[in-house]
């Protein structure tokens, strides 16, 4: 090979490698500038924030803007969110820049950068929101503003919150401020009854306690589902609803409804009415001689079933009586026991009936005197028939 040949030779060594060198940067290139590029960025409230997507190398790939409610804000220089705050900046291969304007404290959050490559590469920045400070016409004093946003319900109501400012300045009092929440909500609905076990002719009261804001008044009373039907001794003051004085036409199921303007809510007492006990009240003066309990007295003190359309009263009482069956078996066992008794002890005693002969009695047939009668049954003991009587 000659020089010149060789020099060519070597020309086309160093070119391919070059081309290699070049080929593998490129790809290299490629592979490592396909990432999106983003930046934090803080802001004032009020003010206009710039979010700005970058790509060093890009293969006509989109590029897209999230807010932190993942919703699309631009797709490429397509906007997708209805929000006039919102304007596209730049739109290019390598760059996708927005801005939001008139920002509040709503807006602050992570926002998402999105490069549709194959799979799908995101960048996260987040954007911080400054409260809005105030400054006064010599430039010295700054005026600062803080929110707070809260998720009430019912039990927050009459909650009291307090804002306190802390600076080196304040040293000997402090500077706050105090609100107290007031939260509407729908009523809610409970009757309270002032017996527990209403009877004829006693005086009850039902009292309809409704909680809600504003107030539920007033409250509207029912019974059966139609009106009250006998307001003489049916007597409503407020919330509250009076008997004067019970009797059984007054049974039946008492609804108390309330309203205020975000709803309504009610509740029903079931009132049954018992008979009055009919035994005597004991008398004040002590009586000459006492008097034993009857037993039978407490028979006739007993609670009728109630049942109002099949259902058992839930103000039903519980049998106190003596239960007629148990007194009976008890009288029953009492009598047979005592029948038993007298037929064994009348058996026993005739068994037992009879006549007996004495000493003297045994030989005195044979004797002249006393003493020689008994010695005589003495010695004749053993031969001497004994007379006796049975009674079958």
């Amino acid at each position: 090979m000659n020089l010149k040949n060789h020099l060519i030779f070597t020309l086309y060594t160093i070119y391919g490698i070059l081309l290699k060198v070049m080929a593998s940067k490129g790809k290299v290139r490629g592979i490592s500038g396909q990432y999106p590029l983003v930046q934090n960025v803080t802001v004032t409230e009020g003010g206009t924030a710039n979010l700005t997507c970058r790509v060093e190398y890009n293969d006509n790939t989109s590029l897209q803007w999230s807010n932190p409610a993942q919703q699309t804000l631009f797709f490429g220089d397509k906007k997708a969110l209805r929000d006039n705050r919102i304007e596209l900046v730049r739109a290019s291969w390598s760059e996708l820049t927005i801005s939001i304007s008139d920002v509040s404290l709503s807006d602050e959050g992570m926002y998402t950068c999105s490069l549709f490559t194959m799979p799908v590469r995101t960048a996260k920045a987040y954007l911080t929101v400054l409260g809005a400070k105030e400054v006064n016409a010599s430039g010295k004093t700054f005026t600062v503003r803080s929110s707070l946003n809260l998720r009430v319900d019912r039990n927050d109501d009459g909650v009291a919150y307090t804002c306190r400012v802390d600076h080196v300045a304040l040293t000997q009092t402090t500077q706050q401020a105090t609100e107290v929440l007031e939260v509407h909500y729908p009523p809610r609905v409970e009757i309270i009854h002032s017996l527990a076990i209403p009877q004829e002719g006693q005086y009850l009261k039902l009292e309809c306690v409704s909680k809600g804001n504003p107030s539920p008044d007033p409250v509207m009373w029912t019974k059966d589902g139609g009106e009250l039907p006998d307001l003489d001794r049916m007597i409503v003051e407020g919330r509250e609803l009076t008997f004067t004085s019970l009797n059984k036409t007054d049974n039946g199921t008492y609804r108390c409804e309330a309203t205020n303007h975000l709803g309504t809510s009610q509740a029903e007492y079931v009132l049954y009415v018992y008979e009055a006990p009919t035994t005597l009240p004991p008398s004040t003066t002590p009586p000459l001689h006492p008097i034993p309990p009857d037993p039978t007295a407490l028979l006739g003190t007993h609670a009728s079933d109630p049942t109002v359309t099949g259902n058992r009263d839930p103000n039903a009482l519980g049998q106190h009586g003596t239960d007629h069956a148990l007194i009976g078996g008890v009288v029953a066992v009492v009598v047979f026991v005592t029948l038993c008794l007298i037929i064994v002890l009348g058996r026993y005693l005739a068994r037992h009936k009879g006549t007996y002969l004495t000493n003297e009695a045994k030989g005195a047939d044979d004797a002249p005197d006393a003493d020689t009668a008994i010695i005589n049954a003495e010695g004749n003991h053993a031969h001497a028939e004994e007379k006796k009587e049975y009674f079958i």
